[in-house]
């Protein structure tokens, strides 16, 4: 009998829940263009503005010499930032080609400064005290002429290692004057002249007069 009782209300109870969850299924969320969210019964309402574009993407950096030639490995890098190889080199100069060729070879990074102005030959004489080339530097030590052994025997005790480790594009810097050109100065621009003065006529002379007995012209 109770569950005979009890059983309409019951009916009555998931009757009332089916309604709610239906009404609960008709609840709309609308984001408003200023981003105002709502909650409706009703569907928004469609629209025929078109899709808002995404901000265009920002156009791409210029590499970096560094980027464009590919990083250093590692290891090698930190060797030639702590020993960095320098070497000075002139025209007509077969040492400083060999020199050249062993370093790339080997895959050394290095800064090549060209001697062939007086100018460079004077800076070349007092870092190096000699006009002797080719001429170098690996970190502080200073290594005048081209020996291959010399070289090596120092590369080696700096840590660069013995093969290459340069990436495939890597470029080595252009070389560049140990002194840099000075700009020509232009000559600055002549003043002007004065017009000349038109020459005034000669006194006239009457003779000697009351006030100028003696003609005395001036």
């Amino acid at each position: 009998m109770p569950r005979t009782t009890f059983a309409p209300a019951a009916a009555s109870l998931l009757m009332a829940l089916a309604s709610v969850g239906a009404q609960a299924q008709n609840v709309y969320r609308i984001v408003g263009p200023d981003g105002k969210v709502t909650f409706s019964d009703r569907p928004p309402a469609e629209t025929s503005a078109p899709p808002a574009r995404s901000p265009a993407a920002p156009a791409a950096a210029t590499a970096s010499p560094a980027a464009a030639n590919g990083a250093l490995p590692f290891e090698l890098r930190q060797v030639a930032n702590r020993y960095p190889v320098t070497i000075y080199t002139g025209n007509d100069c077969a040492p400083c080609g060999s020199l050249r060729n062993m370093l790339t070879s080997r895959g050394v990074p290095y800064t090549e400064r060209t001697v062939a102005s007086n100018e460079d030959i004077a800076a070349l004489q007092r870092l190096s005290g000699s006009t002797s080339l080719p001429f170098g530097t690996i970190g502080g030590q200073q290594l005048v002429g081209f020996s291959d052994a010399e070289w090596i025997q120092y590369l080696d005790a700096a840590g660069y290692p013995k093969q290459s480790q340069l990436p495939s594009n890597y470029r080595q810097p252009a070389p560049t004057p140990l002194v840099a050109a000075k700009p020509v100065e232009s000559a600055p621009a002549a003043e002007p002249k004065a017009p000349a003065r038109p020459a005034l006529p000669p006194p006239v002379n009457d003779g000697p007069t009351p006030s100028n007995p003696a003609g005395i012209r001036f």
